[in-house]
């Protein structure tokens, strides 16, 4: 029998000319993923419910590993081995981190920082990967069908280098990246303002570990981010640790704080702090506690003191603010709006602050937890092709400068920050020296003037120039930055028509080599997650079967004879006791057994379902 198809609206007959396409918030201490479904955009739930999924990976031992809450539920318990909020690790060195002694990881210096765990030595890349693909699985399971494709969400201020880790992260977690897109970008397209009223608005979003204020304008239709700011090295996580700071200096004498707690202690009081710092979102005030290596530690915190303890980090969210309008070149009375985006935006200070500096009601009529995915799915189901008709039109721009080492170690910028991409801008430049037949280019992203003040992110050589007098040859340097604001550098001789280019592959990036590894190492683990997988899917075919026999033997067990009804029930405490052991074979078997040892059982069911169902009625009436 054919199954009827069933379309929305407007929508093609065949299935298969829709693509599943889902939008992902690949966030500090959570991430999400959403998708169009039925004309809406939605977050995509797990088995139990839950749309959040904490950023946390715990790796066991045997290859094995724990993601989200599982993890997250053992972090007090095994630090070491549970890594939480690596998106502040994402493209950077050991030394542009500002607290790693604080931090219970053995990093390891390379060109991108690695974390040392029980199961070997792992980057940002690779733990950022297992996250991206447990949401892609949701996905799958949701929509029973292959993820076509994905938005990806990164920080306005993330530079070349961290975006080029974030692609890395998908390429790794098999997903196919439609296109990278800034959060607070995601943010206005989840409000809708692109049916708003035109004008000015800004967008603060401070999550879990970034701080981003981008400002729009909106301008019949059309998306246009005139300068965008931030810090990605302040959020949440920076509150958890000042209140905890703060609450241990309450109880150890000053100078001694430092001296009183080992790294273990301090995962175990930013917890606290983080819970202490929720429960102050409704209360005025509550109580930090913890269980240290030296002793236990209860402080009332009253949001008084929160407020005093976190003053200076609510103001350097405020100094972003500022900088980002005066790049904008506008004041903050011309801003029609302000939408609030992440989950740190509600904490009371937060909202009164900016209510304070704007002098108007932020925007909180979306989750702010929600809505940088929702805004995701909705560009990414318009990139896969399902939306057609869409006049959604987003022109984002680069957060930092790029530009070329020039004599003396100095900047010479070509793209400008807060420049609109997709785009192409050349300059000319020319030879040192007599003769000189080749021109070694460092490319960087900054805004100092000084090479050593900036990020280098790729060095390359142009040769074969003919020689001439210093200063004779004329050679043009072309940046190319694509919409996923990563960069392409090409450098031409005009005269000769010599051309070198290079696809910018960061110095914190990876190298092809290496994301072949970390796919090898996955598949060396897909097997494990095979099994989990099927163990789990093999357990929950046992509930299900199992309820549905209880379920019958309670409407009609009165069919069945004593010794039928021991039967059965020996079957159901056989399959119920094969979810006790690790094969998911011998499982299937067990419920297969009690499957067929209740045909019989279902037959007679639906045979006084019939007979029922005719009593009374005449053979020409059912006829």
């Amino acid at each position: 029998m054919a199954l009827l198809q069933i379309s929305e609206p407007g929508q093609s007959l065949d299935p298969h000319q829709r693509r599943i396409a889902v939008g992902i918030d690949l966030g500090t201490t959570h991430s999400l993923v959403a998708a169009v479904r039925h004309g809406i955009a939605e977050c995509l739930p797990d088995a139990q419910g839950r749309v959040l999924l904490p950023s946390a990976v715990r790796y066991l031992e045997n290859g094995g590993r724990q993601i989200g809450f599982d993890a997250l539920a053992n972090q007090g318990a095994d630090p070491e081995n549970t890594l939480v909020s690596v998106k502040r690790f994402m493209g950077r060195g050991l030394k542009d981190l500002n607290n790693a002694a604080q931090l219970p990881y053995q990093f390891v210096d390379s060109p991108m920082v690695s974390l040392q765990t029980r199961a070997g030595i792992k980057s940002p890349v690779e733990v950022s990967a297992e996250i991206l693909a447990t949401l892609r699985f949701r996905a799958e399971d949701t929509f029973n069908d292959d993820v076509y494709g994905a938005v990806i969400t990164v920080p306005a201020y993330f530079d070349d280098a961290q975006r080029q880790a974030t692609k890395d992260a998908a390429q790794l977690a098999g997903l196919n990246l439609l296109r990278l897109i800034n959060e607070p970008t995601a943010a206005a397209i989840a409000y809708g303002l692109d049916n708003a009223s035109e004008g000015v608005y800004a967008v603060f979003d401070l999550g879990g570990g970034t701080f981003d204020i981008s400002v729009l304008r909106l301008t019949q239709g059309v998306f246009e981010v005139m300068a965008t700011g931030g810090d990605s090295a302040l959020g949440g996580d920076d509150y958890d640790q000042a209140l905890a700071a703060w609450a241990l200096s309450q109880t150890v004498p000053a100078g001694d704080a430092a001296k009183a707690v080992d790294s273990s202690d301090w995962t175990l009081l930013r917890l606290a702090a983080r819970a202490c710092k929720e429960a102050l979102t409704t209360q005025h005030s509550a109580v930090l506690s913890a269980t240290l290596s030296q002793g236990p530690i209860s402080v009332t915190v009253t949001r008084a003191d929160f407020n005093a303890a976190t003053a200076s980090l609510t103001q350097r969210t405020l100094e972003a603010v500022r900088k980002t309008l005066r790049d904008a070149k506008l004041q903050r009375d011309e801003v029609k709006g302000v939408v609030m985006v992440g989950g740190s935006t509600r904490m009371p200070q937060i909202q009164e602050a900016v209510a304070s500096f704007f002098g108007q009601a932020p925007l909180n009529n979306l989750n702010p937890d929600e809505v940088v995915a929702l805004g995701a799915a909705i560009q990414a189901n318009q990139l896969a092709g399902n939306n057609p008709n869409g006049d959604l039109l987003l022109l984002d721009v680069i957060p930092l400068s790029l530009g070329i080492e020039t004599m003396g170690g100095l900047v010479e910028r070509i793209v400008p920050r807060n420049q609109t991409i997709p785009t192409a801008m050349a300059q000319d430049f020319t030879t040192y020296k007599d003769g000189q037949t080749a021109l070694a280019l460092h490319v960087v992203q900054g805004e100092r003037d000084l090479v050593a003040d900036c990020r280098s992110l790729a060095r390359f050589e142009l040769r074969g120039i003919p020689p001439m007098a210093a200063g004779a040859a004329r050679i043009r340097v072309t940046f190319t930055v694509d919409a996923d604001g990563l960069l392409q550098v090409s450098a031409k001789e005009q005269g000769s028509g010599v051309e070198a280019q290079i696809n910018v592959k960061p110095s914190y990036g990876l190298s092809d080599e290496d994301i072949a590894h970390m796919l090898q190492s996955s598949f060396n683990t897909a097997q494990i997650d095979m099994q989990a997988r099927a163990l789990a899917e093999a357990q929950l075919d046992v509930d299900r079967l199992v309820l549905a026999t209880q379920s019958a033997l309670q409407a009609d067990g009165d069919l069945l004879h004593a010794d039928e009804r021991t039967q059965i029930d020996a079957l159901m405490q056989a399959a119920l006791a094969s979810k006790n052991g690790n094969d998911p074979a011998a499982i299937e078997a067990a419920t297969q057994a009690l499957a067929k040892g209740t045909e019989a059982f279902a037959a007679s069911r639906m045979n006084r379902g019939i007979q029922q169902a005719l009593a009374g009625r005449h053979i020409n009436a059912v006829s």
